[in-house]
């Protein structure tokens, strides 16, 4: 599989034109045609044999928009091909603030989680740095958008996979996109979320890193959250509690409680008081969530979304309920591909 040039900023670019015998300064060009997604082909002010030798070697953003699909809401799910044959997907979803990307960073996933299509085949692989920044680069090209004039203004990391599973190939993902030599996109409108993988909760603090925070919760208890998150058997909600707190320690930035509503699972008037009792005076905010139906699951969303919502601020704690979007679309983590490949 050949290496995506998406993956190196303009220093490691400069590495790569050595080996090439070219000179420093060409690195800039490079990074810029690959900041626009441009195919070789169309990068007008480099020379030819240097297209030729770059193509053998390498791809410029390591994934291929192969399908979209547009609901009637806007919302654009995307199916990107990997250089390996693997697909993976993307939602861009229209905001009055801008657009919101939300990406993936692993083929499959291996975390289990019952409500989830993501890894109902387990995990295939980790998606390189160069492969996630790949995902953002297309669809900002797709949209008409520019480095200098983005039309991917957020990012989110819910695609499928877990983040936190795959650290490295994150974290480097994020020192591109907020590269000022690159798309320039401030860790404050990145979000990543996570199932609550306690190390590298801490870990991402400890780094220097200061994106929003969103932990997967789905539950106030731990035998709640067993039954739905096989995850739960190593990470207790106390520790992923304790680990947020930390964060937060260090960043200063609040953090996010994401909670599916699960159908005669969690989503009662005594989930919602025990919830806002574990979460009391925690620089937090919860995000209910009207699980989108997955059929290999067969879990039930809930209808009572708003009633939940206001217990929980009648318990004094911040919540709102996320917009259902692209429903028509497949519109979940793992849907779209699933039926591609079963196609």
């Amino acid at each position: 599989m050949k290496t995506a040039l998406s993956g190196f900023d303009t220093e490691g670019l400069k590495k790569v034109l050595a080996d090439c015998g070219q000179p420093p300064y060409r690195a800039k060009q490079l990074r810029e045609w690959v900041n626009r997604a441009v195919s070789f082909d169309k990068m007008s002010n480099l020379p030819k044999p240097l297209i030729a030798t770059l193509s053998e070697k390498y791809s410029v953003t390591g994934v291929e928009i192969i399908k979209k699909l547009i609901s009637r809401d806007g919302t654009v799910k995307y199916l990107f091909a990997l250089g390996d044959g693997n697909v993976v997907e993307g939602v861009l979803m229209r905001y009055k603030y801008g657009n919101t990307l939300c990406i993936s960073t692993q083929v499959g996933c291996r975390m289990g989680c019952d409500f989830c299509a993501s890894g109902i085949d387990g995990l295939i692989r980790n998606l390189t740095a160069g492969e996630i920044l790949g995902e953002v680069l297309e669809v900002n090209r797709d949209e008409g958008g520019t480095p200098e004039k983005r039309a991917v203004t957020n990012v989110v990391l819910m695609g499928s996979g877990e983040p936190l599973d795959n650290y490295d190939n994150v974290t480097s993902f994020l020192r591109l996109l907020n590269d000022k030599e690159g798309l320039n996109i401030s860790e404050r409108n990145v979000s990543l979320s996570t199932c609550g993988i306690t190390d590298n909760i801490k870990r991402l603090a400890d780094d220097g890193f200061s994106v929003t925070l969103t932990i997967s919760l789905h539950a106030a208890d731990d035998e709640t959250r067993k039954r739905i998150m096989p995850t739960a058997n190593k990470y207790k909600i106390a520790d992923i509690v304790s680990a947020a707190k930390y964060y937060f320690e260090k960043t200063g930035r609040r953090y996010i409680f994401e909670y599916s509503l699960i159908k005669g699972v969690n989503d009662g008037k005594d989930n919602m008081l025990a919830l806002a009792k574990l979460l009391k005076g925690l620089p937090c905010h919860v995000n209910l969530i009207r699980l989108n139906y997955v059929k290999e699951k067969g879990l039930k969303g809930s209808d009572n979304a708003e009633e939940m919502k206001k217990i929980l601020e009648n318990e004094g704690i911040s919540a709102t309920v996320r917009r259902t979007m692209g429903s028509d679309i497949d519109g979940a983590c793992g849907q779209l591909r699933r039926r591609f490949l079963n196609d």
